[in-house]
């Protein structure tokens, strides 16, 4: 398989399927594109000819396309049922599934306020964010109540216990909290924590670390230096 993903500092999307899947031990190829939004760009013309969308990430299977993270997901689950990326009782099942998809199409304030971007740190930012939106507050609200509840329930580590798609959904989020040092209760502040030390998004930080490439469509708060 190939798994077709923007750059690691900047593309939420892709972080989500490469995570789930680097962290289960599923091979594949990964095809990185440099992040455009012309209609001519490489990224553009290398897509063109895969996915209807003109988006990453896209999984490619024996040459099937398979496109849209939640879409990746269940595509993936059913390929490997081993893996048991989904939690096994149905109940638990359908709450991650209601999670993902609420992260899937919410919390648009605060991914448009504090895009993800792993390789550096604006805590003042953050600060004034916070301070000027409240949206962007009620969204971490949300958050932390859906972790906390997740917790109450499965005890952690993970919000089901053990790592499953969930995780992998609400790993660039904890990205933004922490480039960010955006406010949150002690145990979802634990959670981004646990998420940052698993050893597939610490190579994946490694990785957005090192690109050294700016997107300024990418950087609200900075300009290139």
């Amino acid at each position: 398989m190939q798994l077709y993903i923007g750059n690691k500092n900047y593309s939420s999307w892709s972080l989500r399927p490469w995570l789930l899947m680097t962290h289960a031990g599923i091979p594949f190829e990964e095809i990185k594109l440099r992040l455009s939004f012309a209609a001519d760009s490489p990224f553009k013309k290398s897509l063109a000819a895969i996915t209807p969308t003109g988006r990453v990430p896209v999984l490619v299977d024996e040459g099937f396309a398979v496109w849209d993270t939640l879409a990746i997901a269940e595509y993936l689950a059913e390929k490997y049922p081993a893996k048991q990326l989904w939690p096994a009782q149905p109940l638990a099942r359908a709450r991650a599934r209601s999670l993902c998809a609420e992260m899937h199409s919410g919390f648009t304030a605060l991914r448009s306020h504090c895009p993800m971007n792993i390789e550096t740190s604006l805590p003042e930012i953050g600060a004034k964010v916070v301070a000027e939106q409240p949206d962007v507050v009620s969204d971490l609200a949300r958050l932390a109540s859906m972790w906390e509840k997740q917790f109450d329930e499965h005890g952690g580590p993970f919000l089901f216990g053990a790592f499953t798609v969930a995780d992998a959904f609400f790993a660039p989020v904890c990205t933004r909290i922490k480039t960010y040092a955006l406010p949150v209760p002690p145990r979802a502040a634990a959670y981004v924590e646990h998420i940052h030390s698993l050893p597939a998004m610490q190579a994946w930080t490694r990785d957005a670390r090192a690109e050294h490439d700016f997107l300024d469509f990418d950087e609200p708060y900075r300009t290139a230096r």
